[in-house]
C-alpha cells in the first residue's frame, strides 16, 4: 500500500484539472436549463413536470445528474487506461518512472484503480452533492420552494442511498467483466503503439466475421457481445425495470431499495458463469504480458 499510494497520488496531480472540468460544465449546463430553458415531459395522461409529485422530481434530478457525471467519468476513465502504457513515452519520462523503487505490477495497479475505480466513484458521489441543488431548483421553478423544503426526506435519502449503493457495487463488477478487453486494449497499445486500436478492431470485426463465414463459429462476436452484455446488468438493470414519471406516485420511493437489492442479487448470480472465469484468466495472461513488457524497459523505452 505504501507503494500505491504515491503512484495514485500521481494520478490526481496529473488529471485533477480534467475531473474538475468533466464536473463541473455538465453540472452547470444542468443548472442553467433548469433555471432559464424550457423543459417538457411527453406522457400518455398530458401531464407535466408541475403534475409530478415532487418527491419523484427530486429523486429524477439527484439520481440524474449522479447518473451523468458517473458514465461521462467512467468512459473517460476507459480512454485514459486504453492508453496508459504509452503515456510517458512522448517526452521520455518513462525512464523516470521506471527507475524509480516500486514494483512493476503496482505501477499497473494503481492508475487502473483510480481510473476503473475511485474515479467513477467520486464522480458519483459528486453529481449526487450536486443534484441535491438541482433537485432545488427543478422543484422550486415547478412547486415552489416550500414543496422542495417539504419534501419527506428520509424517504428520498433511503431511495438515494440505494441507487448510489446499487451502483458502486455494480462498478467493480462490471469492471471485472470488461477486463479482458480492457487490459487486451493495454496490451495492444503497449506492442504497436496507436496500431493497437486498429489491430483490435480489425481483430474483432474481421477476424469474427471471417470464423463465422469460413467456420461457422462465431465465437469471438459472441464472447465480445457477452462481456458488454453481462457488464451492463452488472452495473443496473439486470433484472425488472424500474419506471418512473411523472404518472408514479409518491409511493415509488418506498419500492426503491427493494428493487435496488433485487438488482444487485441478480448481477451477482450472473458472477457464477463460465464466461467469466475464462475472461478472469485471459486477463491474467495480458496483465503478466504488460509487467513482462514493462521489465524489458517499456519497450527500450521507445
Amino acid at each position: 500500500m505504501n507503494k500505491l499510494i504515491p503512484l495514485m497520488q500521481r494520478e490526481w496531480l496529473q488529471h485533477r484539472f480534467g475531473w474538475l472540468i468533466s464536473a463541473a460544465v455538465p453540472l452547470g449546463l444542468a443548472l442553467l436549463l433548469l433555471s432559464f430553458g424550457q423543459i417538457q415531459f411527453e406522457t400518455d395522461a398530458g401531464r407535466g413536470p408541475s403534475d409530478a409529485p415532487p418527491e419523484l422530481l427530486a429523486l429524477a434530478s439527484i439520481a440524474g445528474t449522479a447518473a451523468v457525471l458517473f458514465v461521462i467519468a467512467w468512459f473517460s476513465s476507459l480512454i485514459i487506461v486504453s492508453g496508459l502504457a504509452r503515456r510517458d513515452h512522448g517526452d521520455r519520462s518513462i525512464e523516470f518512472w521506471l527507475s524509480l523503487p516500486t514494483t512493476h505490477s503496482a505501477s499497473w495497479i494503481a492508475p487502473m484503480l483510480v481510473h476503473l475505480l475511485l474515479v467513477p466513484a467520486a464522480a458519483l458521489l459528486v453529481g449526487l452533492a450536486g443534484g441535491c441543488l438541482l433537485s432545488m431548483v427543478a422543484v422550486g421553478r415547478f412547486l415552489g420552494l416550500a414543496a422542495w423544503f417539504g419534501l419527506p426526506w428520509l424517504d428520498l435519502l433511503v431511495a438515494t442511498f440505494s441507487l448510489t449503493a446499487r451502483l458502486l457495487v455494480g462498478l467493480p463488477l462490471a469492471t471485472l467483466w470488461l477486463l479482458p478487453m480492457i487490459l487486451l486494449v493495454v496490451l495492444l497499445t503497449a506492442w504497436f503503439r496507436r496500431w493497437g486500436w486498429v489491430i483490435l478492431g480489425v481483430g474483432i470485426g474481421f477476424g469474427g466475421q471471417l470464423l463465422d463465414k469460413v467456420f461457422g463459429q462465431s465465437l469471438i462476436s459472441q464472447v465480445t457481445k457477452g462481456l458488454f452484455e453481462h457488464a451492463g446488468k452488472a452495473l443496473v438493470s439486470g433484472s425488472k425495470g424500474f419506471a418512473m414519471g411523472p404518472e408514479s406516485g409518491p409511493d415509488v420511493l418506498n419500492a426503491v431499495p427493494a428493487w435496488a437489492l433485487h438488482d444487485l442479487g441478480f448481477a451477482l448470480r450472473d458472477l457464477a458463469s463460465p464466461l467469466l472465469l475464462g475472461g478472469l484468466l485471459f486477463s491474467a495472461g495480458c496483465f503478466a504480458l504488460l509487467v513482462q513488457w514493462r521489465q524489458r524497459g517499456a519497450g527500450a523505452a521507445g
